[in-house]
């Protein structure tokens, strides 16, 4: 019998991944309008393990 799905913490997991966008899309916004746009690039190398949460199905 296959695991239930747990769309409670899918649903978690998008929105915090949707919030966080959004505040980093407000931030660069501000550094835009004070006209620090070269300071507005954002940091790949950590944020990629953080958005794979490890009790996601798809690393059964």
């Amino acid at each position: 019998m296959p695991k239930k799905p747990n769309y409670n913490f899918e649903r978690r997991q998008k929105d915090l991944a949707r919030q966080k966008k959004k505040e980093e899309k407000l931030q660069k916004k501000a550094l835009k309008k004070a006209g620090g746009e070269d300071e507005a690039e954002p940091e790949t190398g950590a944020e990629l393990d953080a958005e794979a949460p490890e009790g996601s199905p798809t690393q059964e």
